[in-house]
């Protein structure tokens, strides 16, 4: 990226000046990435409550639609992932940008992503389109792949303006304001719920569009954040002076080349990982269905930490952005270390209240008719004290994966992705799951295994480029 950023240079003598006492630096770092993270971090965690209620909704239809609609959710899953990690590198473009006063970069660098967006948008909703096929390969029954497919007909539209959502998010966090995408999110929330049930049981005059009401319902949601957004970006202070879509129409090449370079490999190791946990959910339904079950609780709980540990994320990535931009080489690694000891702090204490409070989690997200409930119950209680590990773990090479992209290091994480998830975390997995008879509770101790690896070699990157980083 050094050819496409012209930086301002800036003294050293000007930093040493205003450089206040270590502890004072850490400080400021500290505010600095809180004030990012929190914002990102709610925003993460009120997408989570919208999908929850959009399964909330369906629920009432049947067991049949709600499976179906979480079998479409999983492929939808994939795809939209993919395209988060493939556009995560515009917020540090964009940061970079604006941490040395090149506005010019930093809208091309937006435009480039609202262009990518779209682009990988096409081939991504073709993949979906044909979530049917892919569902009747892995066995699943032929109405609830139907169903699931009615479910996708509608969702699939959202593709595009959900992305081109996450790339003005993206921006919006990386100029240090990343509240107005909060703002838009929570008040998407209930519009969501009311539109999702219109339109599912068809009231105040509208069809009933059962599965595909409630797809269309979530695109139709997106779509509004979208132009929430733009508006924001385009009407309000400071951007209206911006002109962000000036010339939105021209296609910059060497940008879209870098981020292609730069993303793919992003979208490749989230991937990896998001196929290590669907493998032990697989092993986990081997062994019984209580297992399964206690799985996924640990795992819905997992997601929530994931949210949390993903705003951290973006914060690290947009300080570390920040310090190459200004030319600040000493607080590169300041900027990165920071958000990960804030991670650390949020996340274990967020992961030591899931231990105190495991058995009421376990009964708040099983249903008590269940037969064997108790045992499940029990299971999962068990399985997320053995989990801690890994929640602690995931944050942390979340966060450390983070910082590198803020250094535009992202193929050697890739490559630490599978060799953590895959040879170690999931030959642990069956080991301890199959061959040493702890079920369940070993197939999620070859996670944390495999997680923590992950972690512990990112965490060591980023401090071996940070401690030799020449700008």
């Amino acid at each position: 990226m050094d050819n496409v950023f012209q930086r301002k240079t800036v003294s050293a003598s000007r930093y040493k000046q205003a450089r206040p006492a270590p502890l004072g630096q850490f400080f400021v770092e500290l505010v600095e990435a809180a004030k990012l993270a929190f914002p990102m971090m709610l925003t993460q965690i009120v997408q989570i409550a919208m999908t929850t209620t959009d399964l909330a909704l369906i629920g009432h239809m049947g067991a049949e639609a709600l499976a179906a609609a979480a079998l479409a959710g999983r492929i939808y899953l994939v795809s939209f992932t993919f395209g988060v990690g493939f556009l995560a590198p515009i917020t540090s473009f964009v940061a970079r940008a604006f941490a040395a006063d090149n506005l010019t970069v930093a809208r091309r660098s937006l435009l480039s992503g609202l262009w990518g967006a779209i682009l990988l948008s096409l081939p991504i909703a073709a993949f979906t389109l044909n979530g049917e096929r892919l569902l009747l390969v892995f066995g699943q029954a032929p109405n609830t792949a139907r169903l699931a497919q009615q479910y996708l007909f509608g969702l699939v539209w959202s593709l595009a303006p959900a992305l081109c959502f996450q790339v003005i998010r993206s921006f919006l966090g990386a100029v240090k304001r990343p509240e107005p995408a909060l703002w838009i999110t929570l008040i998407a929330l209930p519009i969501n719920a009311l539109l999702v049930y219109l339109l599912i049981y068809g009231k105040l005059g509208l069809p009933r569009l059962e599965l595909f009401g409630a797809g269309l319902a979530t695109t139709l949601v997106n779509l509004g954040m979208l132009l929430a957004a733009f508006c924001f970006t385009t009407m309000r202070q400071p951007f209206r002076d911006y002109h962000l879509l000036a010339k939105c129409w021209r296609f910059d090449c060497q940008l879209m080349w870098q981020l292609i370079v730069i993303g793919t490999p992003i979208s490749i190791a989230s991937l990896i990982g998001y196929g290590a946990i669907s493998a032990a959910a697989l092993l986990a339904g081997v062994i019984s269905t209580s297992a399964l079950a206690a799985h996924q609780i640990a795992l819905n709980i997992a997601t929530i930490l994931f949210a949390v540990a993903f705003g951290v994320s973006t914060a690290a990535a947009v300080r570390v952005s920040h310090a190459v931009g200004r030319g600040d080489v000493p607080g590169i690694k300041r900027a990165g270390v920071v958000p990960m000891l804030l991670g650390l702090l949020v996340i274990g204490m967020l992961t030591l209240a899931a231990v105190v409070a495991r058995v009421k989690l376990a009964e708040l997200f099983l249903a008590e008719s269940a037969g064997d409930s108790d045992a499940t119950i029990e299971m999962a209680a068990k399985l997320i004290l053995v989990a801690a590990s890994f929640f602690i773990g995931d944050a942390v090479a979340s966060i450390a994966a983070g910082s590198l992209r803020g250094l535009n290091d992202t193929r050697v994480p890739l490559l630490f992705a599978g060799i953590s998830y895959w040879p170690v975390g999931m030959c642990f997995s069956y080991l301890l799951g199959f061959k040493m008879g702890f079920g369940v509770v070993g197939i999620w101790i070859g996670l944390a295994i495999g997680t923590n690896v992950y972690a512990g070699l990112l965490v060591t990157r980023f401090q071996l480029l940070a401690n030799k980083f020449v700008l």
